[in-house]
């Protein structure tokens, strides 16, 4: 499956600042690999209905976007992290504090920076 994020931005992922990822056009989660939160954008919180306040420094898998707690999501992503080779795109339903929402995901493991990264694409 296709990934909506561009390589370039891709290749940007370890230099990146909450006012450039204010401007793009889909959902972007900076974690470490506990799963904490050190960025979070506008898309992301309005879709989810989150304030950027509440959502750093919690864990997206525990205590902000619950219903990705689970094999397909999080154990993925555990996984890839563990392997330091996480580069996958799955459609996934989000279902916890909103009402069902079809979105496309992208679990991601930079390198360079050693980052990891969600990001959400509403369907």
């Amino acid at each position: 499956m296709d990934s909506f994020v561009s390589k370039e931005l891709l290749e940007m992922l370890g230099h990146l600042t909450q006012v450039e990822v204010d401007t793009l056009e889909f959902g972007v989660i900076k974690v470490d690999e506990a799963g904490i939160i050190n960025l979070y954008n506008k898309y992301e919180s309005e879709l989810a209905k989150v304030p950027i306040s509440f959502a750093l420094g919690r864990n997206f898998f525990t205590q902000v976007a619950i219903c990705t707690n689970n094999r397909i999501f999080y154990g993925r992503f555990l996984e890839g992290v563990k392997k330091r080779d996480l580069d996958v795109v799955f459609n996934y339903v989000f279902t916890y504090n909103m009402r069902p929402t079809n979105v496309l995901i992208h679990l991601y493991h930079e390198k360079l920076s050693l980052t990891n990264w969600v990001f959400v694409k509403s369907r």
